[in-house]
């Protein structure tokens, strides 16, 4: 049997480790990166770099983004890139949100910001970016205990949480930011009562979807992050409109001094920035839109947020503490998984990587961590019909809101499934990123011959093979004894 070879450069994932870790987050507004110092779990940071990009008033009406906004995302890429060329793709986590999870020609810019920073670009999903941010904001602060509701309020998004104990009970992102209302209603720079309005009415009908869900669960304690909101704090202490949090009086008040002033151009806060100024109405509407829709009176500052909960998974990912691990284990369960045969079938995929690892000497990081995750799942499947098991497996993966994991690697591992018995569906492969495919046939191969040698269910030992480089490709051949007990199994290697 004939297996292709691996790519030596995986690029997520490397087996080396750094004390210095780094977070960057590529946001419709703005781009920020965060570098921190491991200090054995406790996260010090070193190093904060922000820039406005306004990545998501590039986004035209037919869902592509322009020239000029690329340019300017390219640009500051080339300097957040010099910060972390020493570093290795371990220590370094770059997430795209809603810009480019809805942008058109996405995929042409990645690559291209991939090679401006150096560092692998993740898009996640609205609920897992939700996830990432209420780790931050609940990390960095010290409150009384309840249930939270915490609200991120993003250039092209906006994520509202509940949860309790560091563990969030409902994540929601909501297809609404200060870019994005802001392009919509305030574009001209005009200030009226009747565009805050419209826009109210706008962000009130983006909410209504999730409103008695979030009312229904209920919270305590209320707590706002990223810069719209802490923008928005700073002006109520500025003009004197509350001492600590942001008051529904206050926004209103706000919003009542921008319509005097008429035009953005006329607007002189202190406190407000002139890179935030174009689109701080539309923020600010959207403050609105919640304080009334989910009845909120009062909220809370924190410093935390989409990046410190970054630094914060990065940091469990480098000392074993994987959230995509728990997040497994809870679709092995949800989907009545046979624990024993996975785990017999991870045992022979490992070996199978070790001996072939022996004889290439390359970095099968993430062969490993994948092929365990597709020997977990490869049956979840079946919880739907044995008929095309592994296509209903591979749907479950690719659709499903994991925790933990980006787009892509949400598709590598619906790809590994779905390609674990019959015949190989190429769609799934070529749906991946150009420098994963290969490998992804290589992870295919070794887990088919992994589960193919624990068919029948029983525990054993990986029989005896012998594995030869084949100018590129490996040869892997069985012994004629074990084929000739096992000709079920033999025939089907064949």
């Amino acid at each position: 049997m004939e297996v292709p070879s691996p790519i030596s450069n995986p690029g997520e994932l490397s087996s080396e480790l750094s004390s210095v870790i780094a977070a960057v987050d590529l946001g419709s507004n703005s781009f920020h990166m965060v570098v921190a110092q491991d200090q054995h779990g406790q996260l010090k940071v070193i190093d904060r770099i922000r820039e406005m990009v306004r990545l998501g008033a590039g986004l035209s009406s037919s869902g592509k983004l322009s020239k000029e906004s690329k340019e300017r995302a390219i640009e500051c890429l080339h300097r957040f890139g010099q910060r972390l060329q020493e570093m290795h793709a371990d220590s370094v986590r770059v997430v795209g949100t809603n810009t480019l999870r809805v942008a058109k020609n996405s995929a042409e810019f990645i690559q291209r910001a991939e090679e401006a920073l150096g560092h692998p670009i993740q898009i996640i999903s609205g609920v897992e970016e939700a996830r990432l941010i209420y780790q931050g904001t609940i990390h960095s602060i010290t409150g009384p205990e309840g249930k939270w509701l915490v609200v991120d309020i993003g250039g092209g998004s906006t994520e509202i949480i509940i949860g309790k104990q560091g563990e969030p009970l409902l994540m929601e992102s909501v297809q609404m930011g200060c870019v994005v209302l802001s392009e919509k209603y305030f574009t001209s720079g005009e200030l009226d009562k009747k565009k805050f309005k419209k826009a109210l009415v706008d962000a009130k009908l983006q909410l209504q979807p999730i409103v008695s869900t979030v009312k229904a669960l209920g919270w305590k304690h209320v707590v706002g992050t990223a810069g719209t909101i802490r923008t928005i704090s700073e002006l109520m202490r500025e003009f004197e409109l509350s001492e600590r949090g942001i008051t529904y009086k206050g926004i209103n008040a706000l919003i009542a001094k921008l319509q005097e002033a008429g035009h953005i151009d006329k607007v002189n806060f202190e406190s407000l920035s002139k890179e935030r100024k174009p689109v701080f109405a539309g923020g600010l509407v959207v403050l609105k839109a919640i304080f009334e829709e989910l009845g909120v009176k009062k909220m809370m500052i924190s410093d935390g947020g989409l990046r410190e909960g970054l630094l914060f998974d990065l940091a469990g990912r480098i000392h074993h503490q994987d959230t995509r691990d728990r997040t497994v284990y809870s679709l092995m369960r949800r989907y009545h998984v046979d624990f024993k045969h996975a785990a017999n079938i991870k045992t022979t995929a490992l070996n199978l990587l070790d001996k072939i690892s022996k004889v290439w000497k390359t970095n099968n990081e993430i062969a490993y961590q994948f092929l365990i995750w597709s020997a977990d799942l490869h049956e979840i499947g079946l919880d739907i019909s044995h008929s095309k098991y592994h296509r209903h497996g591979a749907y479950l993966l690719d659709n499903s809101d994991l925790m933990g994991f980006s787009w892509n690697e949400q598709r590598l591992l619906a790809c590994l499934v779905g390609n674990h018995r019959r015949k190989i569906n190429l769609e799934l492969i070529e749906q991946l990123p150009a420098r994963w495919q290969q490998q992804a046939m290589f992870m295919i191969v070794i887990l088919r011959i992994a589960i193919l040698i624990n068919r029948d269910r029983v525990p054993k030992k990986l029989p005896e093979i012998k594995i030869e480089d084949n100018k590129g490709a490996l040869n892997i051949q069985f012994d004629q004894e074990w084929l000739e007990a096992h000709p079920l199994t033999g025939a089907e290697l064949e």
